[in-house]
């Protein structure tokens, strides 16, 4: 893989509809969907303009679940409403090892003398949920959780620095692909006259027949308002090592002692809404709480003053 200096276009159609000859979401997919996938291991190398990184999975496990994260019958990995045009899907990715490497480039802008960043998981997973329109099988949402258990990382100053410049070299790749999706998001809103936007799915209720209330109730209880991305770490020891003396023409200077540092957290956890509009309710959150609540009406006074200034000018 390798970063783009601009994001690519959309990819379109799903290419598994087009090659079965379908427009919309049918056998094909559901046939695809249903596979289990092992692979003994896998390597991902990825190239950018700063460093390059690599990412090594041992014994990979891809297979679809039900709502509730577990192996069941096929059928009650997907939910459909007939009424909206969309249907959920539920994926989970295993693994028993995975190493990260990742180093600066003969090019890039780092400093002369750089350590490689390295890290080794154990046991960990991947939860993907989806929904998509059957008529295009275009995802309008997804949710996306990293699950990992207990994690011992050593890291060196040296290292810290190296992560922090490796994170700024891709943070104008990433928001340049956030501004590209954010301006279609509207327009993927307004091609879809059979299902309502995506705020109207959850702010307003939908006239549905009784027969279809249940699956509609259903639907609510399982369905992604808005794409998001979730981190959680059971246990993370955290320790950072002075490396500086190593650096001192190969040898220690009198009266020089490295110091180190220990972190220890606790259900960790990071959650991230890339397309949350300010103003907008955050009651559907992973980890909702009354403080939001409060941050929500601060965010709407200031999203109306802004608006009424923009209406004098």
């Amino acid at each position: 893989m390798r970063t783009c200096e601009e994001p690519r276009p959309p990819n379109g159609q799903s290419p598994i509809a087009l090659a079965a000859g379908q427009s919309e979401y049918g056998f094909a997919e559901k046939v695809v969907e249903g596979m289990f996938i092992v692979v003994n291991s896998i390597t991902i190398k990825i190239h950018s303009k700063a460093f390059h990184a690599s990412f090594e999975l041992w014994q990979l496990q891809g297979y679809s679940v039900n709502p509730n994260w577990q192996q069941s019958d096929l059928r009650l990995t997907r939910i459909t409403d007939p009424q909206r045009g969309e249907v959920l899907t539920f994926k989970e990715l295993t693994w028993q090892t995975l190493r990260i490497e990742a180093d600066a480039t003969d090019n890039g802008d780092q400093d002369p003398i750089t350590t490689p960043l390295r890290l080794i998981t154990n046991q960990g997973r991947i939860q993907i949920s989806l929904k998509r329109r059957t008529k295009d099988c275009n995802v309008m949402a997804s949710k996306l959780m990293f699950l990992l258990d207990d994690l011992l990382w050593v890291l060196t100053d040296s290292q810290l620095k190296a992560m922090m410049k490796y994170a700024e070299s891709l943070s104008e790749a990433m928001e340049k692909s956030a501004q590209q999706r954010k301006s279609l998001a509207p327009e993927s809103v307004q091609i879809t006259p059979p299902a309502p936007s995506t705020q109207q799915s959850w702010s307003q209720p939908f006239a549905v027949s009784p027969n279809a209330s249940s699956i509609g109730q259903y639907f609510d209880k399982h369905d992604m308002k808005e794409s998001s991305y979730h981190l959680l770490i059971s246990r993370l020891d955290l320790h950072i090592c002075d490396d500086s003396h190593t650096r001192e023409s190969g040898s220690l200077k009198h009266g020089m002692l490295g110091g180190a540092m220990q972190l220890t957290f606790r259900r960790m956890a990071f959650d991230y809404y890339p397309f949350h509009r300010a103003g907008d309710a955050c009651k559907h959150w992973v980890r909702y709480s009354e403080a939001m609540e409060t941050r929500g009406q601060w965010a709407k006074k200031l999203v109306g003053e802004f608006q009424s200034k923009i209406e004098k000018l």
